[in-house]
């Protein structure tokens, strides 16, 4: 495998000697995204910096076969970057190692995040992994992985747990405190972590969670790059590209940018001469991307699926569909944004909608729609109580979440599995009610979603509803077609 890997056809390959790596950084969560992007922002900076840094990799669920693989390529692998006219291929060479817990055994994650060359840990877990509320953004008790970590915090299951044990030794043995970088695409997501973190670790023991608030950093970061979920399709171009099918490659598209708040307990790369960009605030960023491509990403998932679309690009091919989505992120999305934002936001709209338009990125709505009660808050939710703040009528946004609505009952009615953390209090609501407005009525009312809000703001209810009508009575194509208008 190694000698595959070695003699594939790149067009892009670090020369720095790998053994002057060491795991500087742990990363949990060797995911698609990971690979595709701060994995590459990585290595490309070991091939600038004089300062090398390497990362272990852990993976805490899934099965091995990927972790095992990566061990087989020497921690090497293949990342094909797709435009509309041609493709970049890459080797990525600055994973050090890896560990999957449920092969290895957690006690291999701590130990690791215990050495005292680990100066930074971070994480693409996706919002369910943070295990907090949506909508007050504390730890979630209830969750079974918080549940279990806070009777066994020596045995955890969550990367919470995870993170707060390996500091509690830390401190223990006198050694520095890391910092924790969330890259998943979440407002505020090092607050958010440091939050949940800190309330984890004063649980357990109020001296520990004191340590870790005054001696850990949780720096911000806003990462954009679209990386779809592997298939059999993403991995024929990969053996296309490089003459080898390389099982922890990865396609994605030829942009990527990333915006990192410049907090580092015990320094960091030099990202920014990769092309990352160091801020003091990173939340205009956050909101400007959650809101204007995620958002956006959300309407075109439920009601791209709602129209027939498995994919994004087949999305932007409906001209309608295309024009409502050009109207959602400047009309609305766009004007709930931070005024301090100083960028022009037609021209990032412009060049959203021909990144969604690139035909060879295959990113299936079906994945975006994945754990709509963990994303819907910051992209529909909020911006739509922004406007409401500012005296501006929203008409796409609450078509976001009537989309959701409507993909939930065809996805019951069809027996398609719903992935998300409340898939079971979605089906006790579908199950409770014979007609369609009063479970989208129901939905609604889920608080940890959308708050009070859901039940006492009249003026989303009534877009809402009216949006899940219209979609009922009308069909999606003809309500969009009256958006489009």
């Amino acid at each position: 495998m190694l000698k595959n890997i070695l003699e594939g056809r790149f067009d892009e390959v670090t020369e720095y000697n790998r053994s002057d790596l060491a795991s500087n950084i742990v990363h949990i969560g060797f995911g698609a995204f990971h690979r595709g992007h701060q994995a590459v922002y990585n290595d490309m900076t070991n091939a600038i910096s004089s300062e090398k840094w390497g990362i272990c990799e852990i993976n805490m669920f899934g099965p091995a076969d990927l972790i095992e693989n990566l061990r087989k390529q020497d921690h090497q692998f293949s990342v094909v970057e797709t435009s509309k006219s041609g493709v970049t291929k890459r080797l990525v060479r600055t994973v050090t190692e890896s560990i999957h817990t449920p092969l290895d055994g957690i006690e291999s994650a701590i130990q690791k995040l215990v050495e005292p060359q680990v100066r930074i840990v971070s994480m693409t877990i996706t919002e369910k992994g943070y295990c907090a509320d949506p909508q007050s953004r504390t730890l979630d008790q209830s969750n079974p992985l918080i549940a279990h970590d806070l009777e066994n915090p020596s045995n955890p299951k969550s990367a919470i747990g995870l993170v707060t044990e390996a500091l509690r030794i830390r401190k223990n043995k006198g050694l520095d405190a890391f910092s924790v970088m969330s890259c998943d695409n979440i407002p505020e997501n090092g607050a958010l972590t440091k939050g949940v973190v800190v309330e984890f670790a004063r649980i357990i023991d109020a001296d520990l969670g004191e340590w870790i608030a005054q001696n850990v950093t949780f720096p911000s970061s806003m990462v954009d790059r679209i990386v779809p979920a592997m298939t059999e399709e993403e991995f024929d171009i990969i053996e296309e590209a490089t003459g080898y099918r390389d099982p922890c490659g990865i396609v994605c598209e030829d942009f990527r940018q990333w915006v990192i708040e410049d907090d580092f307990v015990a320094g960091r790369p030099d990202w920014d001469k990769a092309g990352a960009t160091l801020v003091r605030d990173v939340l205009p960023y956050e909101e400007m991307k959650l809101r204007m491509l995620n958002g956006s990403h959300s309407f075109l998932a439920y009601n791209g699926s709602l129209a027939g679309y498995d994919y994004i690009y087949q999305c932007m091919e409906d001209e309608q569909l295309k024009s409502v989505t050009q109207k959602l992120m400047i009309d609305e999305q766009g004007r709930s944004l931070s005024p301090s934002l100083d960028v022009n936001l037609e021209e990032y709209a412009e060049l959203l909608i021909d990144r969604f338009s690139n035909p060879n990125i295959k990113h299936k709505t079906y994945q975006i729609a994945m754990d709509g009660s963990q994303k819907l808050p910051q992209r529909a939710l909020d911006p739509f109580l922004t406007l409401q703040e500012r005296g501006v009528e929203a008409k796409i946004q609450p078509v976001i979440i009537a989309g959701w609505m409507h993909y939930l009952m065809n996805a019951q009615q069809t027996s398609t599995e719903i992935h998300d953390p409340l898939a079971m209090t979605f089906q006790d609501i579908m199950a409770s009610f014979s007609d369609k407005a009063s479970v989208a009525s129901g939905l609604l009312g889920i608080q940890s979603v959308f708050g009070e809000h859901g039940k006492d703001n009249k003026e989303l209810i009534d877009g809402v509803m009216k949006a899940f009508n219209d979609i009922s009575e009308r069909g999606i194509k003809k309500t969009i077609e009256n958006l489009a208008q």
